[in-house]
């Protein structure tokens, strides 16, 4: 049982939902790692993809932690962020506009524009992709390099389901701030994620795991893409995925330098010129507010 209840705002962007705690006003969890598995139970808790913390920050107008499903902490929500940016805007702690958040990947700057009392569209400044393999990081010969279209040992010995889905095996890596693997295939639906997700999040080549995303291409502009997320699982969308996907698009020249993804959850906007920062821009909602007793 926790020694105090919890007051909580659920939010989802782009169907990515998570508990968050404002920080401000609530105390700071002395065990986030611990209470993230719980809370976001979907039969015995609030339920949601993790938990994310809502923290006074000294660099910017609030610092974002957050928790995975599983209580392994990830250095960026893509998705999360945005929330965050709303949050901090709606209760009052800054002004709509410019908006900075600190988060693992550092301080980022996003536009916060208010669709109403529970919502806002948010533009995201991303931060600069990272390419090379130890960055990632990813065990890849040559360790310096870049993984575009390259072999995948983690994928394992071709399956039906290759052929079915029009799988491209070949795998194209990127940080955004945390590890990402893009596949491409003909049909998203199709492929199994809920037994090649984790076989490929825990390979060995990826020591810090990694999210795993299937992408298809619908035209220059526009993919649809289904994503399993380190620590989390299946989920109905991956902001910083989404921006791994528009890079991976770019470096293998298969989408444009702006681009609509599809994701169970809803679209989003990215764009990266082919250097410099990565630009999402996509909804952050409030659901309901409440007070979790602990179980």
């Amino acid at each position: 049982m926790t020694a105090e209840p919890i007051h909580f705002v659920k939010m989802q962007g782009a169907g990515n939902d998570y508990v968050y705690i404002d920080c401000f006003s609530e105390p700071t969890p002395q065990d986030p790692a611990a209470l993230a598995p719980r809370i976001a139970d979907r039969h015995f808790g609030v339920g949601g993809d993790g938990l994310v913390l809502v923290m006074p920050s000294d660099v910017a107008a609030a610092r974002m932690r957050m928790f995975n499903a599983d209580g392994s902490e990830s250095e960026m929500c893509g998705n999360g962020v945005r929330c965050v940016a709303h949050l901090v805007v709606s209760r009052g702690r800054a002004p709509a506009g410019t908006v900075t958040i600190e988060t693992g990947r550092g301080v980022l700057a996003l536009e916060v524009v208010r669709t109403g009392p529970r919502g806002s569209q948010v533009r995201v400044d991303m931060g600069g992709p990272l390419l090379e393999a130890e960055r990632i990081p990813v065990v890849f010969e040559p360790m310096a390099g870049r993984v575009v279209d390259a072999a995948c040992p983690a994928l394992g010995s071709p399956e039906p389901w290759w052929d079915a889905v029009g799988l491209d095996p070949r795998m194209t890596c990127v940080s955004m701030g945390n590890p990402h693997v893009t596949f491409y295939c003909r049909d998203v639906a199709g492929v199994p994620l809920e037994s090649i997700g984790p076989r490929i999040e825990t390979h060995a080549i990826f020591p810090r795991r990694v999210n795993v995303h299937f992408v298809q291409v619908l035209a220059d502009d526009r993919v649809r893409m289904r994503t399993w997320e380190r620590g989390s699982g299946i989920t109905m969308a991956c902001g910083t995925g989404a921006s791994a996907v528009c890079v991976s698009g770019v470096l293998t020249g298969r989408t444009g330098r702006r681009i609509v993804a599809e994701l169970p959850g809803g679209p989003l906007t990215l764009e990266w010129g082919g250097s410099g920062p990565v630009f999402m821009t996509g909804p952050a909602e409030e659901v309901f507010e409440g007070t979790w007793w602990g179980s």
